[in-house]
């Protein structure tokens, strides 16, 4: 018996397979969070400096990108070794700091590497062995960290959100999770959606309520789950949104007036559409119907 022939019959050890590689993955993860931000910074100061007729500001800054350099503590430079490195085993061992310097390491990491093999184990055992759980765990993937950014930095990366994007229609030629006329207009929809609530939020109020990013972000997910899906996605969004509003005030008496991004929770609700949208539907509709 081959290795497909094994894990496409045996719906546990494809499981136990894709949250291993969910917390290999969630270390490279942890590599774009980090990285990302710095990168489209140093791009944009040197996009202002060329405009302005002025040398490029990190010119002389080593190399920086998702492969280089090699990952060193923040604090005291020393290099992460492969065996400081095993996703959730090294953190647990060195008691969560450093093994040269003894500086805390940030509790991302292993929550970051914990979340990627978790999600990606519930999307092995929802979609079973085959091309649509692949799909999906990309999706999972990229989702989890462009959260984190916009949690973070509240920001939405192109390089994250356009990729789906693209991503999406591509999957929607196969059929895997919505045909390709529906995603297109679920694309289309969900980026016009946002924009518009934008807009008049903006003619009213003055203020900005929300980024570009959250557009392009909900237009990838109607890319994945086709426009049927965009009520349901931005409905949940909402809801989970204001609640974790309400609790964050309450709880941690957070300023009213301190924007809170919205990306997390439009992704979250676009990964639970994805995975369970026609059941949830369906139960929304009997419910209505009463």
């Amino acid at each position: 018996m081959s290795l497909i022939e094994l894990l496409a019959g045996s719906p546990a050890l494809f499981t136990i397979l894709a949250v291993l590689v969910g917390l290999i993955v969630g270390s490279f993860l942890n590599v774009v969070i980090h990285r990302l931000p710095l990168m489209m910074e140093r791009e944009w100061r040197a996009q202002c400096a060329e405009l302005l007729g002025q040398p490029a500001p990190d010119a002389d800054q080593p190399v920086l990108n998702l492969s280089k350099p090699r990952s060193r503590c923040p604090h005291c430079a020393h290099l992460i070794s492969a065996m400081e490195n095993i996703p959730l085993l090294s953190y647990a061992l060195q008691r969560g700091r450093c093994a040269h310097c003894q500086a805390p390491i940030s509790v991302q990491y292993p929550l970051v590497e914990a979340m990627s093999g978790l999600l990606a184990g519930i999307v092995a055992w929802q979609f079973g062995f085959g091309w649509p759980a692949a799909a999906a765990l990309i999706f999972t993937w990229t989702l989890l960290a462009a959260s984190v950014i916009d949690l973070r930095h509240q920001l939405l990366p192109d390089d994250l959100t356009l990729l789906l994007l693209w991503l999406g229609l591509s999957v929607a030629l196969f059929g895997l999770f919505a045909d390709l006329p529906s995603a297109v207009i679920g694309a289309m929809a969900g980026y016009l959606a946002l924009w518009l609530v934008y807009q008049g939020f903006r003619l009213l109020t003055g203020k900005e309520g929300m980024g570009f990013g959250d557009f392009k972000l909900l237009a990838a997910l109607g890319a994945w789950t086709g426009w049927q899906y965009l009520v349901t996605i931005v409905i949940l969004s909402s809801l989970v949104g204001a609640l974790a509003g309400v609790a964050l005030i309450v709880f941690r008496q957070r300023d009213r007036q301190v924007p809170m991004p919205f990306g997390p929770f439009l992704a979250a609700a676009g990964w639970i559409a994805l995975l369970w949208g026609e059941p949830i539907q369906h139960a929304y509709l009997r419910w209505l119907g009463g």
